[in-house]
């Protein structure tokens, strides 16, 4: 049962997703600072899914049927440059579509620069190193209310920090039983996601 419950943690903040969360929260939870003049939200929300998660998956699965990658988990480094170079390769193009093709807040290609900057960086790690990319993206998350949490006191942004708080040590616990990173390795996927994105958005927002 404890296994299951590991499992469906993993499958429900999978880092792929995060972008789309990110985005959610972005335009739902504080419209206050990211309210998008340009477009409809929902159009904004299915154009990240589409490029952060479905056309990744759909690449993976192709990688999965032609033989280069033997499971989803990915569970050695080696296995993992591939993929993470493939996928670092859509989140570039993703940003560099809202970026250039897009008149939308600063807020959001923000997201996508500092979330491609954390992919490319956990790629290269791979090389040497198997850091959580859960951690690393559950933390970008959290840097990120962190943030805008600080530079705009007069939103209440502690109902979402606080529960973020808990979901990324859940996620954490959840990793270290299912031995898929060792405590190290979930150390550094924080440190990653979180330095990235705290530091990208406190200089740049």
């Amino acid at each position: 049962m404890a296994r299951k419950l590991a499992l469906l943690v993993s499958y429900l903040f999978q880092p792929l997703l995060i972008p789309t969360l990110i985005f959610l929260f972005l335009l739902f939870g504080v419209p206050e600072i990211s309210a998008s003049q340009y477009y409809n939200e929902w159009l904004i929300v299915l154009m990240v899914f589409m490029t952060t998660f479905l056309i990744p998956v759909l690449s993976l699965i192709t990688m999965k049927l032609t033989g280069n990658i033997a499971t989803f988990h990915l569970k050695s480094r080696e296995e993992r440059v591939f993929p993470f170079s493939m996928v670092s390769l859509f989140y570039v193009m993703s940003s560099y579509l809202f970026y250039l093709k897009f008149e939308i807040e600063p807020v959001f290609t923000l997201s996508l620069v500092s979330i491609s900057i954390c992919v490319i960086l956990l790629t290269s790690i791979s090389f040497f190193w198997k850091v959580s990319a859960h951690m690393t993206g559950i933390s970008g998350f959290l840097a990120i209310i962190f943030v805008l949490a600080i530079k705009n006191p007069s939103v209440n942004l502690i109902y979402i920090m606080l529960p973020l708080i808990m979901i990324s040590g859940i996620i954490a616990s959840s990793r270290l039983y299912l031995n898929a990173h060792n405590p190290m390795e979930i150390m550094g996927g924080f440190i990653l996601g979180f330095s990235v994105c705290f530091g990208a958005f406190y200089l740049y927002l």
